[in-house]
């Protein structure tokens, strides 16, 4: 509910005023000091969220890749950063739209095959669906939030409608599109979680690396089950490993005014992300806890973004009938309160034990 609220009003906003989120983020201050702020906490605010979390895509699709071959996972990192540099340098939006579809489906094939072949408790799935906070599980929550609600994210689609739609008159249809992604995103979400809770949560397995995930997997389920496993892990990280560096340099161009996609500025920032993210994966940190950080660090950055969307989608003046009524200022804003309360709590605990 939070994904779809949030990027609505992200692909709503260049229906309305023809300007996508990281141009409209430039043009809406007045003072040229309050442009400047608000340009360069954009810019620090997605480039460190995308760079944080473009190591943990390239080394959860390496850690799929290791489960399945007996290569080491630097020689996938390698691989995987490689291949989002010469996808991207393809300069073709469609191209890389399909790469990424194509990539979806595959995930989604993989997770689903994989629950099935498990065989899960209907009864516990059903069941976990009622909100619950164990206890120490408000990190967790956030990690949650982090990768369902990933600020770059905003960006991203917000070029992606102006690229597809092109006027007020696409709405219902860019609605359709979005509602039904989202669902889809969710589903597989709930199918990754489902296999992974039954293979090692209850049978109390902790998993380190992608080598130590197929040692258990094989065993317990088969390798079918670990080849499916490991493929749908390298889709997912793979997909994210060029959406995350796309989106900075969508957000860095919009919001420093760049007017091609494919200039040579927009081409360095997304390479200088995934430089980031190959640098950082091929140290030897531990690829749960390097996952699990940058999904933190994008909870706690989402509301930035977010407020930022509110505050131009308010602008009646630009947004005209497509501009926020009460009712859609009031989920924003409660959407905005959730994470950011989340947000401040964490950031309190790592100073306060």
């Amino acid at each position: 509910v939070t994904t779809i609220i949030l990027q609505e009003m992200a692909g709503r906003l260049p229906l309305g005023s023809g300007l996508d989120l990281g141009q409209s983020l430039r043009e809406y201050p007045s003072s040229k000091l309050a442009k400047i702020i608000f340009i360069g906490l954009t810019i620090s605010a997605v480039s460190f969220g995308c760079a944080a979390y473009e190591a943990g895509n390239i080394i959860g699709g390496s850690l799929g890749l290791e489960m399945i071959t007996s290569l080491p996972k630097k020689n996938w990192v390698l691989l995987i950063s490689a291949a989002s540099i010469g996808l991207l340098a393809l300069k073709k939006y469609r191209i890389i739209e399909k790469a990424l579809v194509s990539l979806v489906f595959l995930m989604s094939a993989s997770f689903i095959t994989a629950l099935i072949i498990i065989k899960p408790d209907l009864t516990l799935i059903f069941k976990g669906f009622i909100p619950s906070f164990p206890k120490n599980s408000l990190f967790i929550v956030l990690a949650l939030i982090g990768t369902t609600v990933v600020p770059y994210n905003l960006f991203l689609h917000s070029s992606a409608v102006k690229k597809k739609w092109k006027s007020k008159t696409n709405l219902k249809d860019f609605r359709k599109d979005l509602i039904l992604s989202i669902c889809l995103g969710g589903f597989i979400s709930v199918c990754i979680i489902v296999t992974s809770s039954v293979a090692f949560f209850h049978k109390g397995i902790h998993i380190a690396s992608g080598a130590q995930l197929a040692q258990q997997l094989k065993p317990l389920f088969g390798p079918l089950t670990n080849f499916l496993f490991g493929l749908g892990f390298f889709a997912a990280g793979m997909s994210s490993a060029v959406t995350a560096p796309y989106a900075a340099a969508f957000a860095s161009s919009g919001v420093l005014g760049w007017k091609e996609d494919n200039t040579v500025s927009f081409r360095l920032v997304w390479m200088g992300v995934i430089l980031v993210g190959f640098v950082v994966s091929m140290f030897d940190f531990n690829p749960i806890s390097v996952i699990v950080f940058a999904q933190v660090a994008n909870g706690i950055i989402l509301p930035v973004a977010s407020l930022f969307l509110l505050i131009v989608l308010n602008d009646k003046k630009r947004m005209k009938e497509m501009a926020n009524n009460f009712k859609k200022n009031l989920l924003g804003i409660v959407v905005i309160s959730v994470v950011s309360l989340i947000g401040i709590w964490n950031i309190i605990k790592l100073f306060v034990k």
